[in-house]
């Protein structure tokens, strides 16, 4: 999927404050859902918001293995035992533990196994942003919430995408479905979901 030598930036840009932000505004969409939402659908149709936020901690618990150097597929896809009203705590206890990890400037650098292959670990942790950003507007567009990121940060993150995610071999090894046309008004978050192929709001 990220393909970890297509975009300058993947090679030299140090993604770590740019993942600690999408964290943090992801964060906070999390803790504004409600019990009565977590059966809703999303934009993500593998996921109704009780297993998206059940799969976000675990993209966190596999930022974590990966850096560690360890397979990610021994993190389930969803975390499942987390309570209704527990999944803020559990994000942000994943964070903690995954964060000591990557402190160590030579991980970045580092050869590391991520869901969709060997890159260095940079390469990894930008797949791990944009799929936090998605998500995260996945989750903030089944609840109702502002569905925008800082603009800066989700168009860093879609200049890293349209390289990293090739529109034109979707499927198969990419699940992503096909690049979905922007709204003329869809703001960069947005059109970040598009590019992984979420319909527009």
């Amino acid at each position: 999927m990220f393909r970890g030598d297509s975009c300058l930036m993947t090679n030299t840009t140090d993604p770590r404050p740019l993942y600690r932000e999408a964290l943090t505004w992801t964060t906070g969409l999390i803790e504004k859902v409600r019990e009565d939402q977590l059966t809703a659908s999303t934009p993500c149709t593998d996921f109704d918001v009780r297993t998206l936020l059940g799969h976000l901690v675990a993209t966190v618990e596999r930022a974590r293995v990966i850096g560690e150097g360890g397979d990610p597929g021994t993190v389930p896809l969803v975390v499942t035992d987390i309570p209704g009203d527990g999944y803020a705590d559990a994000y942000r206890s994943a964070a903690d533990r995954m964060w000591p990890v990557w402190t160590d400037d030579s991980r970045l650098d580092a050869t590391v196994t991520a869901p969709w292959g060997t890159v260095p670990g940079r390469a990894a942790i930008w797949g791990y942003i944009n799929e936090t950003l998605v998500h995260g507007w996945d989750l903030a567009v089944a609840t109702g919430q502002p569905s925008e990121t800082r603009p800066e940060l989700a168009e860093a993150v879609l200049a890293v995408a349209r390289h990293a995610i090739p529109a034109e071999t979707r499927g198969g090894h990419v699940p992503f479905a096909d690049v979905v046309d922007p709204h003329p008004t869809a703001g960069p978050t947005e059109r970040l979901a598009n590019w992984s192929g979420r319909k527009s709001i």
